[in-house]
Parts: C-alpha cells; structure tokens; sequence
C-alpha cells in the first residue's frame, strides 16, 4: 500500500477500474463529506482490511463485478474474521458503516450495485437510554433517505423532515402540523406552535429552507395554504408513523442502534448545539421547553459541564 497524501491511500488490494472508484471515493468525502484526514484514513484502512479479505479468498484482488456480486455470507465471513483478530465491536461496527458507506457512493455513481450488504447485521451496542446521533450519524440519515424512499417526491419529503428536526430541532408533530401557509422559503424563520399551543420562533437554515423548498416543487398534489405542509402519498396530512418507518428504515440500512428514532434528530440538534457551545437558555428557546430543568436532562448536561459553563461565562467566576 502506497498513499499519495496524508488523507489519501491507493489501495493496491484492487484491480484498476476499483482503484479509480477509491480515488474518487476519496474525493467526494474530502470535497462533499469535508471529512477530516484522519477520518479518511481511518475509513480507508477499513476498505483496505475488506479487500484484502477478498484477495486472500479469491487469490486475486477484486474489481467492481466481484464487490457488486457478492452476498451476505461474504460480508458475514470478514466480520468474523474480524471478530476472530480480536477487532472490538465497537471498531467493527465501524467498519461496516464504512463498507456501507463505501458501496452508496459505488450505487449512486452507477459502478457498483449491491443489495445484499443492506441485509447484514452488525454488531449492536446495548442502549439503555435514548442517545444523540454522531454529527456523521445524522448526516448519513438525511443523505440517505432519498436511496430508500418509493418515490423520487416522497424522497424529497423524508429528506425535508428529517433536515427540519436535525436542523431546527422540531419535535416530529410539530413538523407535520405545519400548514402551507406557515413556510416562506424567503424567511429565516419559523412559528412553530409546540406543546400546549405555546409558540416559539425557530431559525431556519439555508440547508432546511432549501429542502423544503425541493420538496414542495417536487410534489404532485395542491397544497392550499391552510392545509398541510407535509402530506402522504394520497395528499393527506402526514402521519407520524410514516416518518417512524422511514426512520426505521435508515435505521437498518445505516446499522443504527435501536434509539435512532426522529426524535433522536431533535436531541442530537440539542446536543450538538451544546457540545458547539451553545448556552442552555438559548437552547431552551429552541427546543420550546417551559423548564431549564427539562433542557438539562434533554441534552444530557452533566454538573461538571455546567460548572465549566459558569467558570467561562460568569462575570464573577
């Protein structure tokens, strides 16, 4: 193996038209994805570990024909070899979502088709508490949601919602009582009328507003201004179980843990915003929680968090 940069590695457990299909994989995490250099070389080690599996079994090293023809059992065996080298669960976990990842890219460029990786299960961490997504994790849910829809508009429609809890934090009922009327795709907000009818203002970023704004071009039914914003396929107000299955979905295809649920997107929203170093009060705001005690528990503010919060922030401290 001979690498080209710090981020980069040509893959010599491969024929050449998969060397290609790498290199351009590479790219697209560096230029789309903006993945760091140590994210890159960590997936790349983990494609690499595949390949040579494949080589060593095959006795010559793979193309694209060989990965699209390969089954479940093939992808099951290098998880046990992995599992054999003593790879923790965690790692290999990991190293599937890379592989998956891996075959997406080959998907959406046309050069590699391979429904079976979709069928492996992978090794779970027990949850006992709901948990956010990483930052990847969530970004993966929203990029992913157009491959599994069943139609080209209702792929629009997930890829909306799932931006609008992740982006602004929205619980899944308040995104599917928005009516029409509500959504100016010129405005940088948002009313949205949350527990107890109390309403609260939510900031709408460009990447949401443009989501949806694809959405409501791409779908097939009239929405009149006093009706819903989001409807199902026969034109109807959309119903939350339809956004659970979509998530459930994803939730398979991603290898997510069982925690994955849409409301996962509006605690990772919190989260995130806290770990970016967001104050409470202000995401109280945006969650639309009456409490700072609820907020706290939502983000999973522990007290020597908060204490480093009161060292950096009080004029006193």
């Amino acid at each position: 193996m001979t690498r080209s940069g710090p981020s980069e590695m040509v893959l010599i457990a491969a024929t050449p038209d998969l060397q290609q299909a790498i290199t351009a994989w590479q790219n697209w995490l560096r230029s789309e994805k903006r993945a760091a250099a140590p994210t890159i070389t960590a997936y790349c080690t983990d494609l690499h570990a595949f390949l040579r599996f494949l080589t060593e079994h095959r006795g010559t090293p793979p193309g694209l024909a060989d990965l699209a023809a390969l089954g479940p059992t093939d992808f099951r065996a290098w998880l046990a070899r992995r599992a054999a080298d003593g790879l923790a669960q965690t790692s290999r976990a990991r190293a599937l979502s890379t592989l998956r990842g891996f075959f997406r890219f080959l998907d959406r460029e046309n050069l590699a088709h391979n429904a079976a990786i979709g069928a492996v299960r992978g090794p779970r961490r027990p949850h006992a508490v709901p948990k956010a997504l990483a930052v990847d994790e969530a970004m993966d849910v929203i990029e992913t949601a157009p491959m599994v829809a069943s139609q080209p508009w209702v792929a629009k429609r997930d890829t909306a919602i799932l931006t609008l809890l992740y982006g602004a934090g929205l619980r899944t009922g308040e995104a599917i009582g928005l009516n029409r009327s509500e959504f100016d795709p010129g405005a940088e907000t948002l009313i949205v009328t949350g527990k107890g009818n109390k309403q609260r203002l939510a900031p709408l970023l460009p990447l949401v507003r443009t989501a949806i704004a694809e959405y409501l071009d791409a779908c097939p039914f009239h929405l009149p201004a006093d009706g819903p914003l989001f409807v199902g396929v026969r034109g109807k107000r959309l119903n939350s179980r339809i956004v659970r299955a979509a998530m459930q979905t994803l939730r398979s295809y991603l290898d997510l843990p069982a925690t994955a649920t849409p409301h996962a997107l509006r605690h990772s929203f919190a989260t995130h915003l806290l770990g970016a170093g967001g104050d409470l009060r202000t995401i109280q705001e945006l969650l639309g929680h009456a409490s700072l005690s609820t907020t706290q528990r939502y983000t999973d503010v522990n007290a020597e968090h908060l204490l480093a919060v009161y060292r950096d922030s009080h004029p006193r401290a």
